[in-house]
């Protein structure tokens, strides 16, 4: 039994997991056969998968500072995801050193890799759990322990609700996840979709998705994006694609935008 609360035997690596294969669209190594392999036929399907990750990472960061900017000193970040540099911790204390986050994902990979490299520095912990089981996320002693819900908390969906399908009530689970938080709370959240993009690669993406990996994947319009939103006021520029949203640098246009297959907000309750 490892610290991280799991034994090696629960560490499943003969079926892709949307961490690991989010990981290798970044061009990390901590990753699979299994992972490699599907991602690589999605990335044949749909080449701008790789653009959109790195294009969610460089919404986080911006989306992140903009937050604790505004005197938000707690996040919870559901989705974390394998840990790459800058992680949210990392953004956030850039702004204010005493930030306090808690991480959360499915895969035990990730908190095999949480102690070194996202709660070693204090102020930080990790909570292996599901996204599709709020309960478990904010009445787990590491989240209450780190996370004043009398204060404001940014919650971060980032890239995370497309492996939420609607049959699982991804609307309910949001609104559960949120319900507790305080006014002045921000909901900064991701997805991705076919909007900007539409093509038949999307369709072989879903497939090796809901038929190999862990998770299943369902895409979203914009429209159907905003409705995450309820009981939140959209910060300026609202739900856009993913580089439109407050950009810190030279913005892609025309063709070059369209391979960006995302939508990116800040939400104030």
């Amino acid at each position: 039994m490892s610290e991280a609360g799991f034994s090696p035997d629960q560490i499943d690596t003969t079926r892709p997991h949307p961490a690991r294969m989010y990981d290798y669209y970044l061009g990390g190594k901590d990753n699979y056969e299994a992972d490699r392999d599907a991602a690589d036929r999605i990335l044949t399907a749909l080449p701008d998968v790789g653009v959109t990750a790195r294009s969610n990472r460089d919404f986080m960061h911006r989306a992140v500072r903009t937050v604790v900017d505004s005197g938000v000193r707690q996040i919870i970040d559901i989705g974390t995801g394998i840990p790459t540099s800058p992680n949210t911790h990392d953004v956030a204390r850039q702004v204010d050193p005493g930030v306090r986050v808690a991480y959360v994902d499915n895969d035990p990979i990730v908190a095999a890799y949480a102690g070194a490299k996202l709660t070693n520095s204090g102020n930080a912990g990790f909570v292996l759990a599901d996204i599709r089981d709020p309960a478990a996320i904010l009445d787990h002693p590491v989240t209450r322990d780190l996370i004043d819900f009398d204060e404001p908390v940014a919650l971060a969906l980032l890239a995370v609700l497309h492996f939420v399908t609607d049959a699982e009530d991804a609307v309910g689970i949001v609104r559960s996840l949120t319900e507790r938080l305080p006014a002045g709370s921000r909901l900064i959240l991701s997805h991705a979709t076919a909007d900007f993009n539409p093509s038949d690669g999307f369709g072989k993406v879903a497939k090796v998705y809901n038929e190999e990996s862990t998770s299943s994947a369902q895409w979203r319009t914009g429209q159907e994006i905003s409705a995450f939103f309820e009981g939140f006021e959209l910060l300026e520029p609202g739900l856009v694609q993913l580089p439109l949203w407050r950009p810190d640098g030279p913005v892609p246009s025309g063709a070059d935008l369209r391979r960006h297959m995302g939508y990116g907000g800040v939400g104030v309750k």
